[in-house]
């Protein structure tokens, strides 16, 4: 596996750990223990292995689905992304770190720190759209977006495991959206709180 390949599966899964971490990390873990999809550990990545411990998968598991029912609930989503404002970055950073040869450690900090600046744009622009959904009267649109982000990350992540040529291209993909999604938001919120600064003039 080359260093195209190696930085676009670290970058790749570390922006998704901005929108389900936990689901990240018990995709991959699950993936490797039992080779689903033909996907294996490579050789290079010995510190990976940590991911398939029957320990690490059932904790991510638990959190996936605590999140998969939290992230469904109208603010209760949005509470949930404050919390983990501090928890998806590190957790982006470290299975960056994780994914590149153990035995370069300047290439580790460096996974480390673009792994976690990944994660918390992204972050960031998951939990920016969301609370603007949330302002929707109705709760339909929560429950689809959740369910379309469930969707595409796991459909994003396998992708990425089993085809490390592709991950170079979800990772410019998802990075691309989360800017996109971080400016719009910013710009949304610019207006509601724009306007409501301006108040009428009296005469």
């Amino acid at each position: 596996m080359g260093v195209v390949e190696m930085l676009g599966i670290a970058s790749s899964i570390s922006l998704l750990a901005g929108w389900r971490m936990y689901l990240c990390v018990f995709a991959t873990g699950l993936a490797m223990r039992y080779n689903i999809g033909g996907i294996q550990v490579p050789a290079n990545f010995e510190s990976l292995q940590v991911l398939a411990s029957p320990w690490v998968i059932g904790a991510a598991g638990f959190g996936a689905v605590a999140e998969f029912f939290a992230d469904k609930i109208a603010w209760l989503d949005s509470l949930w992304d404050s919390v983990h404002t501090a928890v998806r970055p590190i957790g982006g950073a470290v299975l960056a770190a994780a994914l590149v040869d153990p035995s370069d450690p300047t290439m580790q900090v460096v996974s480390m720190l673009l792994g976690g600046g990944a994660a918390l744009m992204a972050h960031g622009a998951k939990a920016g759209t969301r609370a603007v959904v949330n302002a929707s009267p109705e709760p339909f649109s929560n429950v689809a977006v959740s369910t379309g982000e469930d969707v595409v990350t796991g459909g994003l992540i396998y992708t990425a495991l089993a085809n490390p040529t592709m991950a170079a291209v979800i990772a410019i993909v998802v990075g691309a959206v989360s800017i996109f999604a971080l400016i719009k938001v910013r710009q949304l919120l610019k207006k509601i709180f724009g306007d409501g600064e301006k108040a009428p003039a009296k005469t």
